[in-house]
């Protein structure tokens, strides 16, 4: 393989400026530059033309660079920039021969390729050699004065620290003459070659590798670098203070733009501010940036004041977006304190007492101001942020608080009086509903208007504290009349949903009572019929429909047993017949009366006229005069409800009758009539007999008296009440036992002792007297015969005890007279 093709020498960018793209792509894929890494280096020659500079690159990189010819004479041998891997040496070196300086064909005005080719060796080569001829030492051009500006030209106060540092790494090495000295020359390169070797290591030529682009990357940032270049018009200036100043100011501020985000200061403040509120913030930051911004100043004076200054400005502008998350970090935790203080303040406020509105404005003011406080502590000197932003919505957030407390607040008065409404309203309509006299639904209108006013009053002190306007209130307390109305109007619904209960309750009451309100006992002399009618008569009554004035209860009705019953059922029936609190008037009583009623009762009453006689007033599904929202109960309801409650109320009067019958029974000891008759014809002698003989009519009236006090004593129509054969056992058995108590008792009588068991008669009588009553089926009505029995067993008691007095003073009567 010869020379030429091991170093690959190629024309990287010619001399117009135009970069080799593909010649570079092939120059890395061929010599696998890509597969190197960091390790490699590239190694730079710049000087005058025609100073041996692609000679001195040939002999100590063994590269295959064109040198000049020197019978044609000094010409520019090498155009723009030229590229070869240098042979031999380790690690991977790319050697870069510049196009040379000061030549005839570019002339004195066309320096602008020689300053770009410069500052592309120096952002590419990490070794500069710079090639001069000794006698060119103290001259402008040759001594490449320029270009040594280009690469040196900084304030010396900057350099003299790095200079110092770094000046035993600028070698100066003399090389023989290659035309007069050419051994010489060879024997010197190749000790100078010696020191390419390892260059990358550390305190080698290359050892500080900061910043390297790896080689992969090798092309594209050869690339890049030349269109920055290329494109920088300030490097076109034929001053060099420019370009470098443009370089220098851009590191110096990426410096300090480096050392911000890593200053300690800084990174604490930060913290801070992410847990909350910061005091001082403000201060602390702008000290932080003043410290940079002042070091850029102080590093940067030297070089171009505009160039500068815009750098600085661009510093400045990054150092600021830099911060500002966090200066908008906290602006936003200012707004969260304000925000919480405002309702902490507000809820503080209200539990004092004071007005809702005035405590919105005063806690209002007061957070803004807090907000405002926090904004101006947090402001840096070095911009003027703008935080109306985020004090709109702060503004925005505790309107949203105000409105949504206000609503709460506003919910919970309403719902208070609407609480307090339904407790005043309900339990006293319920117990109007239940009294259903002719003043019922007048009482409920003043009880609604008395209750109404007094909440409205109320609840217009209670949200004065609002402001509202007049409208809204207005509409409030309309809503609270309403709400006062509704409860009145479902309790009247509620209780005509009990029409069938009350009627039945009402009729167990009137038909179980006499007119005296004590229970009724069946004896058997009562007219069931009569009470059914009167029962019936009054249970139309208490819940039917809601409100009204009778207009009948003028009437005489003088010739019927139930009048003042029949008028209270009118009564009721008009206030169970619709809702009437707007007192308009109607004809819901008659159509009732008129139709439910049968009988006399019924003919007594004026009929209205409006209805027709051959057509059923009650067919209907609506009531003369009556709105469908005040409707209760249809007529055509009211028809089978009274249907319902005549079938309901049947069992009652059939119990009733029963218990009649039962009570006849067992108080019917008499003969039959005829029986007595002939009693009377046959024992007419017997009967002259026992008068002409007193002593016999004597024996007879004490038989009698103890005859009874044994059919008391041992209960005998309770004994055969369960059957004769029964009956006759448990006689049997009792018979003696209660013949000798009675001969006990009656000589403890007669000794003037009183019988230790005298109550257990009575006693056993009560208990007895319990087995008359018969427990009425579930569902239907009581009949009290429980009273019956304890009436007939307390008056058989007396008079047992009565007929034990006469007994006891017949006996002692009787020695009397026989030893008289």
């Amino acid at each position: 393989m010869g020379m030429a093709d091991e170093c690959c020498c190629m024309q990287l960018i010619d001399g117009n400026g135009e970069f080799n793209v593909d010649g570079l792509e092939n120059f890395v894929r061929t010599t696998k530059l890509n597969h190197c890494g960091l390790s490699y280096a590239v190694v730079a020659i710049m000087g005058p033309q025609s100073s041996g500079k692609s000679t001195l690159m040939n002999h100590l990189f063994h590269t295959n660079f064109r040198e000049m010819d020197a019978f044609r004479g000094r010409s520019q041998t090498t155009k723009g920039i030229w590229i070869a891997k240098c042979v031999g040496i380790e690690p991977f070196t790319i050697a870069m021969d510049l196009e040379g300086s000061d030549s005839r064909e570019r002339g004195e005005d066309d320096t602008t390729f020689e300053k770009q080719s410069a500052l592309f060796a120096l952002a590419i080569a990490d070794i500069v050699l710079i090639n001069m001829w000794c006698h060119d030492i103290g001259r402008e051009q040759a001594a490449n004065k320029p270009l040594l500006k280009t690469v040196f030209q900084t304030p010396l106060e900057y350099l003299e620290p790095i200079l110092r540092e770094d000046i035993q790494k600028v070698e100066v090495t003399a090389l023989s003459s290659y035309e007069e000295k050419e051994g010489q020359f060879k024997e010197q390169v190749a000790e100078l070659r010696q020191r390419f070797f390892h260059s990358i290591s550390p305190g080698g030529l290359a050892g500080d590798r900061q910043g390297v682009v790896p080689a992969s990357g090798f092309s594209f940032s050869a690339q890049q670098i030349w269109r920055v270049i290329k494109e920088n018009k300030d490097l076109d200036l034929p001053a060099h203070k420019v370009m470098v100043a443009t370089v220098r100011c851009e590191e110096i501020a990426n410096d300090k733009l480096r050392r911000l985000s890593a200053d300690e200061g800084w990174l604490a403040l930060e913290e801070a501010v992410q847990e909350g509120p910061v005091s001082g913030f403000g201060k602390r930051l702008s000290s932080v940036l003043d410290t940079y911004l002042s070091e850029y100043d102080m590093e940067a004076v030297y070089f171009d004041e505009g160039v500068r200054n815009a750098k600085r400005k661009q510093l400045e502008s990054k150092a600021l977006d830099f911060v500002y998350p966090t200066y908008s970090t906290l602006l936003g935790h200012l707004r969260s304190k304000a925000f919480e203080s405002f309702k902490i303040q507000l809820e503080q406020s209200l539990k004092k007492g004071e007005g809702f509105a005035a405590s919105v404005r005063t806690c209002t003011q007061s957070c803004m101001l807090e907000f405002d406080r926090g904004c101006a502590d947090a402001a840096i000197r070095q911009a003027k942020w703008d935080a109306s932003k985020v004090r709109e919505k702060l503004r925005r957030d505790i309107d949203t608080e105000a409105s949504s407390v206000r609503s709460v607040k506003l919910s919970a008065i309403i719902a208070d009086h609407e609480k307090n409404l339904t407790e005043a309203l309900s339990g006293p309509v319920e117990s109007l509903f239940e009294v259903g006299d002719e003043d019922t639904w007048a009482s409920i209108r003043r009880l609604l208007k008395r209750e109404t006013e007094a909440a409205v009053l109320k609840f217009s002190t209670a949200i004065a504290g609002f402001e509202m306007d007049q409208a809204a209130v207005d509409t409030m307390v309309q809503n609270l009349r309403s709400y006062a109305r509704n409860v009145v109007v479902k309790k009247a619904r509620e209780e005509a949903g009990k029409v069938l209960i009350r009627m039945k309750d009402r009729f167990s009451t009137v038909f179980n009572h006499d007119n005296d309100s004590l229970p009724r006992v069946w004896t058997g002399k009562e007219d069931i019929r009569t009470i059914t009618k009167d029962a019936r008569a009054a249970v139309i009554l208490h819940d039917f429909l809601i409100n009204g004035r009778s207009t009948t209860c003028s009437m005489i009705i003088s010739d019927f047993s139930f009048t003042i019953t029949l008028v209270q059922s009118l009564r009721l029936l008009s206030v169970m017949a619709a809702i009437r609190l707007d007192e308009k008037p109607d004809k819901v009583e008659s159509l009732l009366f008129s139709s439910l009623m049968d009988g006399t009762a019924a003919a007594s009453l004026p009929r209205d006229r409006s209805i027709g006689d051959s057509v059923d007033p009650l067919a209907s599904s609506m009531w003369e005069e009556v709105s469908p929202q005040d409707k209760l109960i249809t007529p055509v309801q009211c028809k089978s409800l009274w249907r319902q409650f005549k079938a309901e109320t049947e069992y009652t009067v059939t119990q009733a009758i029963s218990a009649q019958e039962a009570h006849k029974k067992n108080n019917n000891w008499m003969p039959p009539p005829w029986a007595i008759l002939a009693m009377a014809v046959l024992g007419f002698n017997e009967f002259i007999l026992l008068l002409k003989n007193p002593l016999y009519l004597m024996i007879l009236f004490v038989a009698y008296l103890l005859l009874r006090a044994l059919w008391v004593q041992m209960d005998i129509a309770a004994e055969f009440r369960h059957g004769a054969l029964p009956g006759i056992l448990s006689i049997s058995s009792k018979f003696l036992p209660t013949i000798m108590n009675l001969i006990r008792r009656l000589a403890e009588e007669a000794q003037g002792q009183r019988p230790p068991e005298a109550s257990r008669p009575q006693q056993s009588l009560a208990s007895q007297s319990f087995r008359y009553q018969t427990p009425p089926p579930a569902g239907s009505s009581s009949i009290p015969e429980s009273s019956v029995s304890s009436n007939i067993s307390s008056s058989e008691s007396e008079f047992e005890s009565s007929g034990l007095n006469l007994i006891r003073r017949r006996s002692t009567n009787i020695p009397e007279a026989e030893s008289s």
